[in-house]
């Protein structure tokens, strides 16, 4: 009993005017958003990452998971390498393996999570047993390095590397073959050396402009 703290009413005040004073406001504790989202890592075989995603847009329009599922992101990149002088641009998995799932926490149900861990090609969720999800900070990390490669256009698939004897495609010395002295990666150049009527001319060439010689 000792530790129950009670009210102590003054004295000095009547019934009357305690029913008088004005009541202090009422200040509720704020609220849980009921069905808040957070991000989940899906691991599945590697190569069948896009076969994984399609069939769960297909899933998430056509059933119940769309009240559970707010999207399925797959991270990838443009990658480009040129063959034959041609340029052949394709899409590259950011993250082999790996699919970003988007659900309301409080509707990720020990049946709706073992319904997709029972797709085709789906190996389990981070944290196994009991999909754990993102903290805020590494949802934005790695958004963020998606966001920062799609900002950096066109990369390399097959990068090149300094000594290396590359041909020209394109511009004024087309046909021609150089040697790589520098390769500025921030700026998608090249640095070569081409040597005209047996002296040696630098130039500045971005990457589509040269191809490996294989």
């Amino acid at each position: 009993m000792d530790d129950i703290q009670l009210e102590d009413t003054p004295l000095d005040e009547t019934p009357q005017e305690q029913a008088s004073a004005p009541e202090k406001p009422k200040v509720e504790a704020p609220q849980a958003p009921a069905h808040e989202t957070k991000w989940y890592v899906l691991r599945v075989v590697s190569g069948k990452e896009r076969k994984v995603k399609e069939y769960l847009d297909i899933e998430v329009r056509r059933s119940d998971w769309g009240n559970v599922i707010s999207q399925i992101f797959l991270p990838v990149e443009k990658v480009y390498k040129v063959q034959a002088g041609k340029k052949v641009m394709r899409e590259k998995n950011f993250y082999p393996g790996y699919i970003m799932i988007e659900a309301m926490e409080g509707r990720m149900t020990d049946e709706v999570i073992q319904a997709i861990r029972n797709v085709s090609g789906v190996i389990h969720f981070l944290g196994k047993e009991k999909p754990i999800a993102l903290r805020k900070s590494e949802v934005n990390k790695m958004l963020g390095k998606v966001d920062e490669i799609s900002d950096q256009g066109l990369t390399m698939s097959e990068p090149y590397i300094v000594g290396e004897t590359i041909k020209i495609i394109d511009g004024p010395f087309n046909d021609f073959n150089g040697v790589i002295e520098e390769v500025l990666e921030d700026k998608k150049k090249l640095k070569v050396t081409v040597k005209i009527f047996g002296r040696a001319t630098p130039v500045e060439l971005n990457f589509m402009q040269v191809e490996k010689i294989s």
